[in-house]
């Protein structure tokens, strides 16, 4: 497999939709997205195209593979809690609450992430055999992004005092957990190199792969930092929210981990280098930003129901894409009651800006 031409990926795409006021277009160009990343894949394997992957892809092949997945969970929680060295000194006790603890924050989500590296897996393996250690290991790093998803998860609402997740109550809200859970982050993330080690120490490409591991987890603890000092800031001055520190904050607390941790994976099971698919590494950051364009939109208007949370970026005072783009647009009296009533959680102040947004045909 050769290294991507820069023709292949839109480099352009990403500018032409920030300078887009319409939440409508934002998200109609986030699915043709994918539909790309798809055929981008297949173009690296050297496969025909979209039609090629479909008989591997898609219908029942596909959830026989999320079957897979699910079953592959309860092997590695069962591995953590039965390893020698997890089990040093532990009692009953504290076996019962890892096990507690993984059950509701790792598997209970959409797992897009951990399915994305086994979709990019067949993909990139389309027109041969796949056998079942293959596949075991592709679920394996799958889960990986999914154990350090939640971690990302327990952490981020604490910090962002959040209410409810994936339908329920926030991990740390439970009155049994509180503050404990920031322990409970971590150790999800430690889990995550001690699966790593376990499957992929005898790899040849165990380097590259805890390179990759300990460079996402960096850059995604920078974006968190970015968000938090941008929110800082922006909470004295809502002038300071623009496109350009928007795109940065996305680009290191979303886009790594979730759109291009899960293809290099895919990648480094297949044998490649990931230096020879830098292009393909920023469509996929520009995927990323598309879609935390599409979150931020449903944080706002999406139906808690649908999306299994309570949106706050508005009571937060969150540098999301909709401030940004209303800074850009307002007149001077929704100048006025953006600086009023953003960062506030009064249901009121939470209302004005909404009709704002609204006013700015900012919904869809």
């Amino acid at each position: 497999m050769g290294a991507l031409a820069a023709s292949q990926v839109p480099s352009g795409l990403l500018r032409a939709a920030l300078s887009l006021a319409s939440a409508g277009e934002i998200i109609r160009r986030a699915s043709r997205l994918e539909d790309e990343l798809k055929d981008l894949l297949l173009r690296v394997h050297g496969g025909g195209g979209r039609a090629a992957a479909a008989g591997e892809q898609g219908g029942a092949g596909v959830e026989r593979n999320k079957e897979r997945f699910l079953c592959a969970y309860e092997r590695l929680k069962s591995e953590l809690l039965d390893d020698r060295a997890f089990n040093f000194d532990f009692t009953e006790e504290t076996r019962q609450w890892v096990a507690k603890m993984l059950d509701y924050n790792v598997p209970r989500g959409k797992l897009n992430r951990g399915l994305s590296v086994i979709d990019s897996y067949m993909l990139l393996r389309e027109g041969t055999k796949v056998d079942d250690e293959d596949f075991y290991l592709a679920c394996v790093l799958g889960w990986c992004v999914e154990w350090l998803q939640a971690s990302a998860l327990v952490l981020d609402d604490i910090t962002d005092n959040a209410y409810t997740r994936r339908d329920n109550l926030c991990w740390y809200k439970l009155p049994t957990v509180g503050l404990s859970a920031i322990n409970d982050g971590v150790l999800l993330k430690c889990h995550v190199q001690a699966i790593i080690k376990r499957y992929f120490k005898e790899k040849f490409y165990f380097l590259d792969l805890m390179e990759l591991w300990n460079e996402i987890g960096l850059q995604t603890a920078m974006g968190q930092m970015l968000d938090l000092i941008t929110t800082h800031t922006g909470a004295k001055d809502l002038a300071r929210y623009r496109i350009q520190g928007y795109h940065r904050i996305v680009k290191y607390k979303t886009s790594y981990y979730s759109f291009y941790l899960p293809v290099a994976c895919a990648l480094l099971l297949n044998g490649a280098k990931l230096s020879d698919y830098i292009e393909l590494k920023n469509l996929l950051i520009e995927m990323g930003v598309y879609f935390q364009i599409q979150d931020d939109y449903l944080d706002c208007f999406g139906d808690t129901k649908v999306i299994g949370k309570v949106g706050t970026d508005i009571e937060d005072c969150k540098c999301s894409w909709l401030i940004v783009q209303a800074m850009e647009l307002a007149n001077e009296n929704e100048m006025k009651i953006l600086y009023e009533n953003y960062g506030k959680s009064d249901p009121q102040c939470v209302a004005a800006v909404k009709n704002v947004y609204k006013e700015l045909d900012l919904q869809v």
